[in-house]
């Protein structure tokens, strides 16, 4: 596995370029970068900063990796982005490192997509296997759990959390937390059932999607005490797939949750 860095890039000393990487044309590589094997990185692509690849990933032209956080707070710090491997970065992506305010790290893990347009902001944690569409963009301190699927143009406010398997529709505005499981839209965004599709293709048997189904109601579509609803639910359910992972989430929330869409014309689930 032959690396190969075109004439044009500038490849700073001190960067570390893994076997079996490709560097196109015009791409400037930092000293402080680490890109481990067979990574593609297309042509006019800036990475700098103290940023760390895996393997596998393409990052497509234009995309800007490791620049200083935009955030007045920044004084900086040598914070850090650590990236998984196998991850799709497309044209004019942008991902920034994290702040002394929040953990000195920017985290991407395994497989996920970033489409065009895309911003990753300071100190955000992204799992693995997230889609996150075109013009997207992720605030600071922003928590994506895994298989979370976000559609285009849609603004997640600082310090939200995407729980598992979440589905956000396009042009979604979100300012709290969405729940495992969950679909939301709208501005500001509400809840609008649960992901059927997405628990199916991640292996949810027809069961258990009808249990979760039921907690969803009862938790978000029933009157009472959240409080008193989530321990008779855990009582009643804690053995079934995802249901403590569920209730976890929402016992954990510090935005809060976001709340069920009432009018019936809104809904897009079956619930």
């Amino acid at each position: 596995m032959d690396t190969y860095v075109h004439p044009t890039a500038l490849i700073s000393d001190g960067a570390e370029i893994g076997a079996g990487t490709k560097i196109g044309p015009y791409s400037i590589i930092g000293p402080k970068v680490r890109i481990g094997k067979t990574n593609t990185v297309a042509s006019h692509v800036v990475i700098e900063g103290n940023t760390t690849f895996g393997d596998g990933n393409t990052i497509f032209q234009f995309a800007s990796i490791g620049s200083v956080p935009q955030d007045l707070k920044y004084n900086g710090e040598d914070s850090r982005i650590e990236i998984g491997n196998n991850n799709i970065i497309r044209e004019y992506v942008t991902i920034q490192p994290g702040t002394k305010g929040g953990g000195m790290l920017t985290r991407l893990g395994d497989s996920n997509l970033f489409m065009a347009n895309s911003h990753v902001g300071h100190d955000c944690i992204i799992g693995n296997r997230n889609i996150v569409a075109n013009s997207v963009g992720l605030s600071g301190h922003v928590t994506l759990e895994d298989g979370v699927i976000i559609g285009g143009l849609s603004g997640i406010h600082q310090f939200v959390r995407l729980g598992a398997y979440s589905f956000l529709g396009g042009g979604t505005m979100a300012t709290q937390d969405i729940p495992p499981y969950c679909m939301a839209q709208g501005d500001r965004a509400k809840l609008s059932g649960l992901n059927k599709v997405g628990l199916e293709r991640n292996g949810f048997s027809e069961d258990e999607i009808l249990t979760l189904r039921k907690i969803y109601r009862a938790i978000f579509m029933k009157s009472g005490i959240l409080k008193d609803k989530l321990a008779s639910i855990e009582q009643e359910y804690s053995q079934v797939k995802g249901v403590k992972d569920f209730l976890a989430f929402i016992k954990s929330s510090e935005r809060g949750v976001c709340a069920h869409r009432s009018k019936k014309s809104d809904r897009t689930d079956d619930s």
